[in-house]
């Protein structure tokens, strides 16, 4: 079984991922089929050696033109997009049972019904492009377990559109519940929903 690990000492976030998974073997052509297959409009993707600390590494970035307007989407819209990617069912299948389980974060902490849920940070195109990449590239690499460390998120707070909340954001610590993390001492959001 081949398997990943992830070291998540300092967080871990959809773009650190992608980041991550090309540094792996993927090969950026291949994300950027997939990504146009999207069919998302004012958005490219860059993956660009840095070195950081004397490490070098991928640094991925979902760039979007700053006049996109970014529509709140429902999770069926977000369905509907992944559906159209150029990826296998299973890569498809793993991005939407994330949106199922962000989307049931959020329902939870908003006390609505999933089908109700306007994702607002996460149904944006930065989010659906980091989910579908990093699955894309886990099945492209053969990866059949993913394991991981206990998760830093980082303390403080965060701004989002709906006001400044506390790091990790809720539906964040929801999706977290069960999961080995600490908070550590970097006040920053360390540890996204993506």
């Amino acid at each position: 079984m081949k398997t990943l690990y992830l070291d998540c000492f300092c967080g871990i976030s959809g773009d650190m991922t992608v980041g991550a998974l090309i540094d792996a073997g993927v090969e950026p052509a291949y994300l950027q089929t997939v990504a146009s297959s999207l069919n998302l409009d004012g958005v490219k993707i860059l993956a660009d050696k840095v070195e950081k600390h004397g490490i070098q590494a991928t640094q991925f970035q979902v760039v979007i033109d700053p006049d996109t307007v970014q529509p709140h989407r429902h999770l069926k819209h977000i369905i509907a997009i992944i559906q159209q990617a150029d990826v296998t069912d299973l890569a498809k299948e793993s991005s939407i049972a994330v949106f199922e389980k962000i989307a049931q974060a959020e329902a939870s902490v908003h006390g609505l019904p999933v089908e109700k849920i306007h994702f607002h940070e996460v149904g944006a195109l930065d989010s659906i492009m980091d989910i579908v990449l990093s699955n894309a590239a886990l099945y492209s690499l053969g990866i059949e377990r993913v394991l991981c460390s206990p998760l830093v998120t980082g303390t403080g707070t965060v701004a989002c559109d709906h006001g400044v909340m506390p790091v990790p954001a809720p539906a964040t610590a929801l999706l977290l519940r069960d999961i080995p993390w600490s908070a550590g001492d970097i006040p920053c959001e360390q540890v996204t929903p993506t």
